[in-house]
C-alpha cells in the first residue's frame, strides 16, 4: 500500500534529520528566531468572498507521477495570489510528490497569502521544523494518528501560532479530528489506500461536522459547478493540486473555478 511505503521513507528521513538536529537544538533555535508575523489560515479559509480555493504547489503524485515538468513554484504562487486564490498548500514531501521542505520560505517572500505545509506529520519534530519553515498552517491526515497524537499536535501547533488541518476519511476518523479538538477540518475524497477518488464523501460527512468549524473539501476537484455543489452544503474552502498543476494556463483555470471572469497571462516561462 502506498501510504505505508510513504511514511516507511518519512520515518527513515525523520530519524536522519533528528540525527543532525536533535529536538532540544531545534527548539532553542525556534525560541530565538524572529519569525514573521503568521497569517491566519483559518481566516482565509471563513472568508466570505464567493469561493475559497486553496491553490497546491504539487510537482508529481504517487497516483499521477509527475504533473507539471517545468516546475516553478515562486513563479506559480505568484499566478495563483494573482489570480484570487485564498491560500496556498505547499507540498515538501520530496520522494513520492517531489517537494522540498525549502520551497515554504521561499514561496513565502512572493506571496501575502497563508501557507499550508502538506505533509505526512505524526512527530513533534515535525511541527518544530515547520515553524522554522514559517508555515502557517499543517495538515494532519487522522488515519495515520490516534486522537491523542491528534490533539497533542494541534495543541502545539496553537502553540507555535499555527492552525491545523485536519484530514478525515471517514465517519470515524471524523470523530477523532472533533475529539481532538480539530477547529479546521478536510474531507478527502481520496481514499488513501486505493487512491480512488469518491466525490459522494465530502457529501456524506459534511453534515456531521460541528457548527463553527471550517470545512474543507479535497482531490478530485475540477469544476466551478462541483465547488458550488459543496458549498451550499456547507464547505467553506477547497483544496485543489492536480487541475492546476496540469493546466497550460494557470491564471486561467484557477479563475474558471472560481467563477470569475478569466484574466490569463501568458505563462510560456512557467
Amino acid at each position: 500500500m502506498i501510504l505505508n511505503d510513504i511514511l516507511l521513507q518519512k520515518r527513515k528521513d525523520l530519524d536522519e534529520l533528528k540525527q543532525r538536529m536533535p529536538l532540544v537544538r531545534l527548539q532553542r533555535i525556534i525560541e530565538k528566531a524572529e519569525r514573521p508575523k503568521p497569517r491566519s489560515f483559518r481566516n482565509a479559509l471563513l472568508s466570505t468572498r464567493h469561493l475559497n480555493i486553496i491553490a497546491e504547489l504539487k510537482k508529481a503524485s504517487p497516483s499521477e507521477g509527475v504533473l507539471r515538468e517545468n516546475f516553478q513554484p515562486l513563479r506559480i504562487a505568484s499566478l495563483y495570489e494573482y489570480a484570487g486564490a485564498c491560500a496556498i498548500s505547499v507540498l515538501t514531501e520530496p520522494h513520492f510528490f517531489k517537494g522540498r521542505p525549502s520551497y515554504l520560505k521561499t514561496v513565502r517572500q512572493v506571496t501575502r497569502l497563508p501557507l499550508l505545509r502538506k505533509d505526512f506529520i505524526f512527530d513533534r519534530f515535525q511541527l518544530y521544523e515547520t515553524a522554522l519553515l514559517e508555515a502557517d498552517a499543517f495538515l494532519l491526515i487522522a488515519s495515520i494518528l490516534s486522537e491523542e497524537e491528534l490533539k497533542d499536535l494541534v495543541a502545539l501547533g496553537k502553540e507555535l501560532q499555527m492552525d491545523a488541518l485536519v484530514e478525515v476519511h471517514s465517519d470515524a476518523e471524523l470523530k477523532k479530528a472533533v475529539g481532538a479538538g480539530a477547529t479546521i477540518i478536510g474531507i478527502n475524497n481520496r481514499d488513501l489506500k486505493t487512491l480512488k477518488v469518491d466525490p459522494e464523501r465530502a457529501k456524506q460527512l459534511i453534515p456531521h461536522i460541528p457548527k463553527g468549524t471550517a470545512i474543507v473539501v479535497e482531490s478530485g476537484l475540477s469544476t466551478h459547478e462541483e465547488l458550488m455543489t459543496y458549498k451550499s452544503l456547507g464547505a467553506n474552502a477547497f483544496l485543489i493540486g492536480s487541475t492546476l498543476m496540469r493546466s497550460p494556463d494557470i491564471t486561467a483555470t484557477l479563475q474558471k473555478l472560481l467563477g470569475k471572469k478569466e484574466v490569463s497571462i501568458a505563462e510560456e516561462s512557467v
